[in-house]
């Protein structure tokens, strides 16, 4: 492991994961055998989404009979939580795993904690965060939030998942409410997977990679031509409002994420470079 100020870097084998926590503890890059996996810049790499994920519609949310508002920053709506935009502090950071934590603050109106942790091994990253309050109990979300590089070397990347049901997509890009089949991409929505998130990243001739979770949320994005996001996350876009999941003193929110990888045959990442 080395640090600074700016980055904390882990490694395992081959493998090298740099996060910055001064902005927003994002992982900044994932290296397997000498290849980036990950759009680089500081808007990019992956980054978590909490206290909420995706966007909450008109910026508003309702903890029984009190109505907050959050600030716009993707109008009309509030996008992606504050934990992007905040630097962290760096509990703990060993040579293959790290910690980091953040207090809530304004504009989000509750007191409490998130924690966000990081285990590489040479195939295989988790990552973890807990939302906890301060006292009083109030709706949340994490999810986390990667830009995959489209092209490593090679053909495009492929995307492979089977999903229960899609939510429909309304023409403000927030569920309408309504459960549909999926629908053939390209994607921005959100889908449902019950026995939980599991999706495959297949660079062919080059790398296979998993997203796994055991949330039963994942948003895919895919309209770019640089990238494309897999998403787990705790609840679907405008979850604060639709489906609410309280952190209470006895009861935080906890999710985790594991990444998997494998060398594929007929070439490695190293010959991407």
């Amino acid at each position: 492991m080395t640090s600074s100020e700016e980055s904390v870097r882990l490694a395992a084998g081959d493998v090298e994961l740099t996060v910055h926590p001064q902005n927003g503890c994002r992982i900044a890059s994932l290296r397997v055998g000498g290849t980036e996996l990950l759009r680089q810049g500081e808007k990019y790499g992956a980054f978590p989404m909490v206290p909420w994920c995706g966007r909450t519609r008109d910026g508003r949310f309702r903890n029984g009979d009190v109505v907050h508002r959050l600030p716009l920053n993707a109008p009309p709506h509030a996008i992606h939580g504050t934990g992007r935009d905040t630097a962290w502090r760096t509990a703990a950071a060993g040579k293959s795993d790290a910690a980091f934590t953040y207090d809530l603050a304004e504009p989000w109106p509750y007191a409490g904690r998130v924690t966000q942790t990081f285990t590489l091994t040479d195939d295989a990253l988790t990552v973890a965060l807990g939302v906890e309050t301060a006292e009083t109990s109030f709706p949340a979300q994490a999810g986390w939030h990667p830009w995959f590089l489209r092209n490593i070397g090679g053909e495009d990347v492929r995307i492979a998942f089977t999903p229960e049901w899609q939510e429909e997509r309304g023409d403000d890009h927030l569920p309408t409410g309504r459960r549909i089949p999926p629908e053939p991409g390209p994607w921005d929505d959100c889908f449902g997977m019950p026995a939980g998130v599991d999706v495959t990243l297949t660079w062919p001739e080059q790398l296979e990679l998993t997203v796994a979770s055991r949330t039963p949320w994942v948003v895919v994005y895919d309209e770019q031509d640089e990238a494309v996001c897999v998403e787990p996350q705790s609840g679907p876009p405008d979850g604060l409002n639709t489906h609410p999941r309280l952190v209470t003193l006895v009861d935080p929110l906890e999710i985790a994420t594991t990444w998997t990888w494998r060398r594929l045959g007929g070439g490695t990442p190293e010959a991407a470079l």
